[in-house]
């Protein structure tokens, strides 16, 4: 397995972090307070952050603020959603699901989905691709 790193960036000089390691440590709180303080997210109405990539795995912690939304889209692997903050709307086809703190939801490979924040959340997304 080739370690990966994030490095850092002007909007992000503290991104170094390992993506890819034999043991990957997430502070999910600490993701969630540096997320707040970037200049993405005073700018505009989402910031996300990579904290695992593998080719067959890959978590993203995503921040919305109320009343944002993902518009819909597809995954090309098996998802999981997981609030960590917050309330969501996650639909997908005909099904509508309010997630809050604590709770998530799982989806097949390819289904149409869009996400709409009913306040301030966070969520972990997570994606598993077939090799």
């Amino acid at each position: 397995m080739e370690e990966k790193k994030n490095e850092s960036t002007s909007l992000r000089p503290e991104g170094e972090r390992f993506l890819n390691a034999s043991l990957v440590e997430m502070d999910i709180e600490k993701y969630i307070d540096q997320l707040k303080e970037e200049v993405t997210w005073k700018a505009s109405g989402s910031n996300s952050i990579t904290l695992f990539k593998s080719d067959a795995l890959r978590i993203v912690l995503i921040g919305l603020h109320k009343d944002a939304e993902l518009k819909t889209h597809t995954a090309p692997g098996y998802i999981s959603v997981q609030v960590m903050e917050g309330k969501i709307e996650f639909i997908a086809e005909q099904n509508k699901v309010i997630l809050n703190k604590g709770q998530m939801i799982a989806l097949q490979p390819r289904i149409p989905h869009s996400v709409h924040a009913q306040e301030m959340s966070f969520f972990l997304l997570t994606l598993a691709l077939k090799k």
